[in-house]
């Protein structure tokens, strides 16, 4: 045994014993479990919010998409302060109506302000649908941390179901609160060995940035640049755009809004933010060090890039160390989603099917739900081979199909209807969905496209047909309501 073992097994029982301690002293009803009880100060809503940039996504994704592609990784740098930009005008308004009429969920929110039950079923199916595949990307990147960081002792079969247990046990026992707790300490560690990684590597190993960039281009021609066709700039915009909008419209990120006490720590966390994402940059640091230093490795491989480095840099120990940091990144987001997705099931499909079910009792089928979201994602987790970048930006792809119905929900005047904002998500989702299974592209679809229309991401495509079924069913519904007779 090694000194790397004992360290990484330890983040996970202080992760463990930290989220059940959480609970004490509060009573765990279903607004508590699930919102906190709407009491969150700033430092606990920017660690569920913000601090969500930091999970196993920015240790191997990141580092994996730098490593494998390039110069299209910089679009993770783009749509983070695009997406703050936003969070400062939109997240008090959502803030504001949902502590007003005491919601606990995303789909509340559609289904309060459309006055339709069945759109707020919509949203929940979505929802789901969008975090089983971000719950997978963390079970994944906790399988090939813990395995890659104890030096092959835990395997990664092991590390995803001694995961899938400890967050679920937690996430029954605390609910929100375990994950703010558990983030709090996350974030610390993660902004020590972040920014340690992204200097001491490049320096090391190449004596400075410029001179690692200078190397990383003479070895590997037109790798710092984007590709003329492919993840080409229309690629690259059309994604930045997708993921700025679809960043809030995650369930358990939207879920996380309702949690604060005030509407300004929303403004607060929308100065800080994007000099917090700034880290990212040094996480992509790493991945252009190692295709120099760690080169050969291919698909799913590419995210083992940062520990493959990290393994012929340091000694064992401080293997541990950032490997207990990778866990974290994987377990606290991974509570979030687990829970939220849960309680979705619980509270907007179960509860929407029987509108008279007590909150006792939605709480009880949220916990027990809990589990059982969690073996399903086990199952993907051992049973799918993409990469970590490629399962969020399909979950992305779904996610921010709900966007144009939220904004519409605030414009004054009622220009969009309930039928057409559900119309509007199913033909963006379905178009997803679609092209997702048959492996499709806008490309391979229409060849004969120019380049710039040809590498738009699948998703922003998806969103441009949801806002015009939206608005043209909108406009359909008006006029059939404004021509029925008054009775």
């Amino acid at each position: 045994m090694n000194a790397a073992f004992p360290i990484v097994l330890g983040a996970v029982v202080f992760t463990l014993l930290l989220g059940i301690r959480a609970a004490r002293g509060k009573d765990m009803k279903l607004e508590q479990w699930t919102v906190g009880g709407r009491s969150f100060k700033t430092a606990f809503v920017f660690v569920l919010m913000a601090g969500e940039i930091y999970t196993t996504f920015t240790f191997l994704g990141a580092s994996g998409f730098a490593y494998g592609k390039g110069a299209p990784a910089y679009y993770i740098l783009c749509y983070f302060p695009l997406a703050y930009i936003l969070s400062y005008w939109l997240l008090p308004a959502v803030w504001r109506y949902a502590r007003q009429h005491q919601l606990i969920s995303q789909p509340d929110f559609y289904a309060r302000k459309y006055d339709s039950r069945a759109l707020g079923l919509l949203v929940a199916v979505v929802g789901i649908v969008a975090l089983i595949p971000y719950l997978v990307l963390q079970l994944k990147g906790l399988g090939i941390i813990m395995a890659t960081a104890s030096y092959g002792l835990i395997s990664p079969t092991v590390a995803v179901w001694l995961g899938a247990a400890v967050i679920s046990l937690y996430v029954v026992t605390s609910g929100v609160h375990g994950s703010a707790w558990t983030a709090i300490v996350k974030d610390t560690m993660i902004f020590g060995v972040v920014a340690f990684l992204g200097i001491y590597l490049p320096l090391h190993y190449f004596g400075g940035f410029g001179a690692m960039f200078e190397a990383v281009a003479a070895a590997k021609q037109g790798f710092l640049t984007l590709p003329a066709q492919g993840q080409s700039i229309a690629w690259f915009d059309s994604t930045v755009l997708l993921t700025a909008l679809g960043f809030y419209m995650w369930p358990h990120s939207f879920t996380s809004i309702y949690t604060s006490r005030d509407e300004g720590t929303f403004r607060r966390n929308a100065v800080i933010s994007p000099l917090y994402g700034l880290l990212l940059l040094f996480v992509m640091f790493v991945g252009f060090a190692a295709t120099l230093r760690v080169p050969g490795l291919s698909g799913g491989d590419v995210d083992l890039s940062l520990f493959r480095l990290s393994i012929e840099s340091f000694d064992p120990w401080f293997v541990g160390v950032i490997g207990a940091t990778g866990v974290l990144t994987a377990l606290v987001p991974g509570s979030m989603i687990l829970m939220t997705a849960a309680m979705m099931l619980a509270n907007n499909i179960y509860r929407g099917l029987r509108p008279a079910t007590p909150d006792a009792d939605v709480a009880r089928l949220a916990k027990l739900l809990v589990p059982v979201v969690a073996l399903v994602a086990v199952y993907f987790t051992l049973n799918g081979g993409d990469t970590i970048v490629a399962l969020l930006l399909m979950g992305y792809s779904f996610v921010t199909q709900l966007f144009p119905a939220l904004v519409a929900s605030f414009l004054k005047r009622e220009v969009v209807t309930k039928q057409g904002a559900f119309a509007g998500i199913l033909v963006g989702v379905a178009t997803v969905a679609a092209t997702t299974l048959a492996n499709a592209t806008i490309g391979t679809m229409f060849p004969s496209l120019p380049p710039a229309v040809r590498d738009l991401n699948t998703g922003i495509v998806a969103l441009g047909l949801n806002v015009l079924t939206m608005l043209v069913v909108s406009l359909v519904t008006r006029r059939q309501t404004a021509l029925q007779p008054a009775e």
